[in-house]
Formats: C-alpha cells, sequence, structure tokens
C-alpha cells in the first residue's frame, strides 16, 4: 500500500478487541508435544520447544508464481501445504496425535486467510491446532516491563504492521503492503519508517482512552527484519522522541512468542 501522504488509503482498522490467543484453551491439559510456526514472506520458522529452532529456508521461490506466502497472506495453498507438512514432518515425525501446533499470522489477516491457515493446521494432523495473531506473539516474547498497553510495530520484508494490544488485546492495528524487500540495496529507508510513522499517527489521533500515550512512553516494541537496521530504529526513534526497544533476535521474535503461547497450551 502507499503511504496516506499520497492521498491515498493504505491503512487498515482492525475489528476492534481481538480476544488473547491463550485463554480458556490454556486451561485445558494439553498433549506433550508441540510446534509453533511463523509463516512469512521471507520464509517459514518454526520453533519446537526443548530444541529451538526449524527453518523451512526462503519462502520466495524461482518461479514467482509459486510463492506461498506474498504480503502476509497466503497465495498457494498447495505448496503452503507441503511446506508445513515439512515442518511438521522434521519437528514431530509422521505421527502427530499427541501434538498441539501453533500458527502465527499477520494481525489484520481477513477472515479468508485465517479460514485458509486454520485449515492447512488441521490437515496436519495434530491433537489440537491454534491459530494466533502475530502482535501478540511479539508482546509475549518482549515481556513489557511494568504490563500496561504495548504498541508493537513489526516491520518484515513486505508487510509492516502496527499494533496497540491492551490486556493482551489488539484493540487497532494497522497495515502497510510495503516492507524491507520493497526498498533499493542502497535505498534510504525513508518510505519504510514514513509508512510506520503514519499508521502511528493515525493511531495516536484515533485514541480516545490514552493507551497509545501509556505505550509510547513504556516505549514501541520493534520486531522484524527492519528492527535490525540501525537506520530505521534510529529514525523512529529519532522522530516519535521516545526510546524504542527492539525485540531480541527481531527476525525470530514472532516464532518464539508464539513458542511461549504453545508452552502454556500445553
Amino acid at each position: 500500500m502507499r503511504s496516506s501522504r499520497d492521498g491515498r488509503r493504505r491503512g487498515r482498522p482492525v475489528l476492534r478487541r481481538q480476544a488473547a490467543p491463550a485463554g480458556a484453551a490454556s486451561r485445558r491439559a494439553g498433549p506433550v508435544r508441540g510446534l509453533a510456526i511463523d509463516l512469512g514472506s521471507s520464509g517459514a520458522r518454526a520453533w519446537v520447544p526443548g530444541q529451538g529452532l526449524v527453518t523451512d529456508g526462503p519462502a520466495d521461490r524461482e518461479d514467482g508464481a509459486r510463492r506461498p506466502v506474498r504480503r502476509g497472506r497466503i497465495v498457494d495453498a498447495d505448496s503452503c501445504a507441503g511446506l508445513l507438512d515439512r515442518l511438521a514432518d522434521t519437528a514431530l515425525g509422521p505421527h502427530r496425535q499427541d501434538s498441539v501446533i501453533v500458527l502465527s499470522h499477520p494481525v489484520l489477516a481477513g477472515p479468508e486467510h485465517r479460514t485458509l491457515a486454520g485449515e492447512l493446521l488441521a490437515a496436519l494432523g495434530a491433537s489440537d491446532a491454534v491459530v494466533l495473531n502475530s502482535a501478540s506473539a511479539v508482546a509475549a516474547c518482549a515481556g513489557p516491563p511494568g504490563g500496561g498497553p504495548v504498541l508493537v510495530v513489526d516491520m518484515g520484508a513486505e508487510l509492516t504492521e502496527v499494533a496497540l494490544l491492551v490486556d493482551g488485546s489488539v484493540v487497532d492495528a494497522r497495515q502497510a503492503d510495503v516492507g524491507l524487500s520493497d526498498l533499493g540495496p542502497q535505498a534510504p529507508p525513508t518510505e519504510l519508517v514514513g509508512n510506520v510513522l503514519d499508521m502511528i499517527t493515525s493511531m495516536w489521533r484515533e485514541d480516545r482512552h490514552g493507551a497509545m500515550r501509556g505505550a509510547l512512553r513504556r516505549g514501541p516494541v520493534l520486531t522484524g527484519g527492519g528492527a535490525l537496521r540501525r537506520d530505521v530504529t534510529d529514525r523512529i526513534e529519532g522522530c516519535l522522541g521516545v526510546p524504542v526497544r527492539v525485540t531480541p533476535d527481531p527476525s525470530t521474535a514472532v516464532v518464539r512468542g508464539a513458542a511461549l503461547i504453545l508452552d502454556s497450551l500445553r
């Protein structure tokens, strides 16, 4: 999506108050084995409790038409099913009846994407499958000091999202279809940073209860590949005038946070 500065719509409002992912389900006695998956535009990552990170390589294929994920959305269900099956085989083996699998999706993924993700996950044969939004996973991984509202800025390869969480639930979010892969090798991150600032400003203007003020005071949580670039994080911090918090190993923050939620389910 283009920046709002050129007059075109680029932010998608989220449906208010998404439920926290580890609600009533977390109180069940879950299976012993588990697998957390982050299916991103730049590649698929999985986390196995007790073992750590498992990767399937880049999601990009030589044939661009066969890329399973673009701009955070599943565009090739068959390729995506094969990718998920390979990850499950690597982590859990062919028998998955005693396992639970968690799959993250972008905050503003539409109902069609979420339904398809759920169907692909269910087809893996685990005894339980959970689809959750990536912002909740990042917030779990970041562990914000003192609790309170959390502002998550996720700058991925092809998608940038800003989400505000209160008490573990997403109450507002924006999304821009632009990411690191849209920047030239030597290009400054002007558009990427501009999109982030535009989205934060839009959410600030619509904030009626002071949650954005509290989240900014605690410091926005930056994650994704963009958070690995000092020229990006320094510009955001300088323009906002508040300290930012970069998650440890930003490129794996989503899958590690999903793994923490998985542990609560197990």
